[in-house]
């Protein structure tokens, strides 16, 4: 694979089999680092006080200890502009839906729905992979894989989960183990998560739903976001990512869903045409557009335009680890520091 990037890439500087190499380079200066969870902790720690930048990729940490020890080497390199990985709020219909958050025009919020939905494990024939397997991938399951997802827009706004009544599902135990035989699967397929929230602004709290599921019969990788509000409510699917649904009966009128195409309305300009469609390599490229941006300007241009936060990755922590004991108990549990 490292001769295949060489040979096909020429813009590629440097091929290593040992990221302590990339991390001795001074012509390095920031790190994208995409490995499975049991080894962000060690990783993101050794690039993060080689005084690197650094993208990780989620949950950070394989569990709320690893999450824990990187949120202190952070602190103990205050000049390394640390961030996390996640592209859909960038899409220009979940930027729009922010918008509309941040201006309060949705009113005293009634419910949030949010979830990352698909279906690449329905066929019980697929062989097995490291997400599957608790050493590697964590306790959380798909929640650690899927949950920043669903979350990052949410946490942004400053909603606070309170406490969580967690429902986990395993629907295949075992999987073809690629030699013949079949492997155990330990982690979580389905997760569903009802919180009590808490909204700053309003001083009150809603129900805030959470779904991240791997065993989603007809989704091919879903996104969704949905904000009911007392004024207005908003709502946006990847199934239409072009698009975005509102509903405004402020003025006490009928109630109906209006229907807006988005087109490439984005945040960080770009020579594509405001009337083209966008899709999820543009939201990958605004996501990095984010990340240099702040690095370069030490704030993102809006509240909502901005990569997740090791802080945001922290309380992501809190509340899957809550999620994981509540259905154990079978029973509702505050969710630390909500």
């Amino acid at each position: 694979m490292l001769s295949w990037f060489r040979d096909s890439f020429p813009s590629v500087a440097r091929v290593t089999s040992d990221y302590h190499e990339l991390l001795a380079d001074p012509a390095v200066e920031a790190v994208y680092c995409a490995v499975p969870h049991h080894l962000h902790q060690q990783i993101y720690c050794d690039i993060i006080r080689s005084g690197r930048h650094l993208m990780g990729e989620k949950p950070f940490g394989i569990d709320l200890p690893a999450n824990t020890a990187i949120m202190e080497c952070i602190r103990e390199n205050p000049g390394v502009f640390v961030r996390c990985s996640s592209e859909y709020p960038f899409i220009p219909a979940m930027q729009r839906l922010c918008r509309m958050i941040e201006s309060g025009e949705l009113g005293e919020i009634i419910e949030v729905n949010t979830g990352f939905l698909h279906s690449s494990d329905m066929d019980p024939d697929k062989p097995i992979n490291w997400k599957r397997i608790r050493e590697f991938n964590g306790e959380y399951g798909c929640m650690g894989d899927l949950g920043m997802h669903p979350c990052h827009v949410p946490f942004r706004a400053g909603w606070q989960p309170l406490n969580v009544r967690a429902i986990l599902s395993k629907l295949v135990t075992e999987r073809p183990d690629g030699r013949g035989g079949m492997a155990p699967c330990e982690t979580w397929d389905n997760a569903t998560l009802f919180c009590e929230t808490r909204d700053p602004a309003k001083q009150k709290s809603f129900p805030w739903t959470i779904k991240t599921q791997r065993i989603a019969p007809g989704e091919k990788d879903t996104w969704y976001c949905e904000v009911l509000g007392m004024n207005k409510s908003v709502r946006y699917s990847s199934k239409n990512t072009n698009a975005i649904q509102i509903m405004d009966y402020s003025s006490r009128g009928e109630q109906a869903w209006q229907h807006i195409d988005m087109g490439h309305e984005v945040t960080f300009k770009s020579i594509t045409g405001g009337i083209f469609e966008f899709g999820f390599s543009d939201s990958i490229l605004q996501m990095w557009a984010a990340f240099l941006h702040e690095l370069v300007h030490g704030a993102a241009p809006s509240r909502f335009a901005g990569c997740v936060t090791p802080e945001e990755t922290a309380l992501s922590h809190r509340l899957f680890t809550a999620a994981l004991e509540s259905h154990s108990q079978s029973s509702t549990v505050a969710v630390i520091g909500g």
